[in-house]
């Protein structure tokens, strides 16, 4: 059974009467008229996913004309609709003309019922995966409009952040690979599509992957898919993320947690710019724009022999280092009035402004986890608030082991102060994974891997 839906035009109800009886028993749902004239309330009023439609209705009529007329206005309804035109009049010129104009076969009558069936099959695996382009598009559509609200744009004075987007703009137009490095927290993503909405790929897909979520077994599945029965779970051909941003932009996030294979077999990928589905010998050209980001110090890694120098070489064309918020100065306030507004927005509440107390503790606190701790503090702070201003004790922030008088210790390695933010998140939420890898702005897997790396 075909799970496709039929329409079948034609003004001979014997004809009506034997395409209905034969082709009921093969797909989801038959419908006849004899006049085209019923087709608008037909299709306002059904799911047709095929139309059949015969092209001579005036008595003696033969050249077709008709059936060309209502092919036109069907598909001024929906130009997706497969339209199939029959006749018991055989005319090349004529069937040629019809595909010319949009149909998407020609069958004549009287039909071998084993060709129609095979004819109408094709259709409805036409129109099925019309639909699902068409989802796909909108779907697309809605991501990239989504993710052009979240990421309005960078917000903040600070003379770094300017030298950081004058960088952006002079880069963002040029296919040059650019690496995002900077504390978990900092923006990385947010600079990552402001550089693809600057681009000539603009139009096209922002693929973010978290490589730091992906464990070896699901690393060339996910990113450059898979034929039908390459695994145990492979029921159909699946393209990867690099196959599906083609034309656009990836995003690769921390780029530093991959293993040296995984990494070997990224820059293959990158160098050669094809990619290869498991379970497959064919190669696929991919064009992407790369972007990378991550917090570890992969200058650091590549002389430990833990991060390919090839890989660096090849991702960093441009740097971009995000500086951390507490040397950001007043846009620490700027952010937290961006955030009060949208909060207020999104939770139907009326907060003035943020008071006077309040704004010296955001401004003397440390903020370990940067621009997204900030952001859930002001999401929580317009929450819990009664009253129509946030005050210090709205923003529940709380002295940090690290801090000194709101400035972070400097001489303090990288990794040691993420040890301390892991072992902190972890005795606030008395070992709830969950919560303290929200806390920390990293998925489960991430901060396992972190647990791991410091032996907690």
């Amino acid at each position: 059974m075909v799970d496709s839906n039929i329409l079948i035009i034609d003004d001979d109800d014997d004809i009506l009467l034997s395409a209905r009886l034969f082709l009921k028993q093969h797909f989801a749902q038959v419908l006849t008229c004899r006049s085209p004239r019923e087709i608008n309330v037909l299709l306002s009023k059904n799911e047709v996913d095929l139309i059949l439609l015969d092209m001579n209705y005036q008595k003696g009529a033969s050249d077709g004309r008709e059936g060309l007329y209502w092919l036109d206005h069907i598909l001024s309804i929906d130009k997706d609709y497969v339209v199939i035109l029959m006749t018991a009049f055989g005319n090349v010129e004529l069937a040629v003309q019809a595909i010319k104009k949009g149909a998407t076969d020609f069958v004549l009558k009287p039909w071998e019922n084993e060709k129609l069936f095979a004819t109408l099959s094709a259709g409805a695996r036409l129109r099925q995966s019309n639909k699902k382009v068409k989802k796909l598009e909108k779907i697309h559509t809605s991501i990239q409009g989504d993710l052009a609200r979240r990421f309005e744009h960078i917000i903040g004075n600070d003379s770094q952040l300017q030298r950081l987007q004058n960088t952006l703009m002079k880069v963002a137009p040029t296919d040059a690979n650019v690496l995002i490095l900077g504390e978990n927290g900092t923006g990385k993503q947010v600079f990552a599509y402001e550089i693809h909405k600057h681009s000539t790929r603009k139009k096209q897909l922002f693929m973010h992957v978290d490589l730091g979520s992906l464990n070896e077994n699901l690393f060339e599945s996910e990113l450059f898919g898979y034929a039908k029965g390459a695994f145990t779970d492979a029921k159909e051909d699946k393209p990867g993320r690099f196959e599906m941003a083609d034309g656009g932009t990836i995003f690769l996030d921390e780029i530093g947690n991959l293993s040296l294979p995984l990494q070997a077999k990224l820059l293959s990928v990158l160098q050669n710019r094809v990619v290869t589905r498991l379970g497959e010998s064919r190669e696929r050209k991919v064009d992407v724009r790369l972007i990378s980001a991550t917090n570890m110090p992969l200058h650091e890694m590549v002389l430990k022999n833990t991060f390919r120098q090839d890989l660096l070489f090849r991702i960093n064309t441009v740097e971009l280092l995000l500086p951390p918020l507490r040397s950001r100065g007043n846009d620490v306030i700027l952010l937290a009035e961006h955030f009060l507004q949208v909060y207020n927005t999104r939770y139907h509440k009326q907060v003035d402004h943020i008071q006077g107390a309040a704004k010296k503790a955001l401004l003397s606190y440390a903020w370990p986890g940067n621009i997204r701790e900030l952001q859930h503090v002001m999401e929580r702070a317009v929450i819990m608030t009664d009253g129509l201003e946030i005050t210090e004790e709205d923003l529940q922030l709380t002295p940090q082991k690290f801090a000194q008088s709101g400035v972070l210790q400097t001489d303090m390695a990288l990794d040691e102060m993420e040890k301390l933010m892991v072992n902190k998140a972890i005795e606030k939420h008395k070992g709830n994974i969950s919560r303290a890898a929200a806390e920390l702005g990293l998925t489960r897997a991430a901060l396992y891997r972190r647990i791991e790396k410091f032996g907690l």
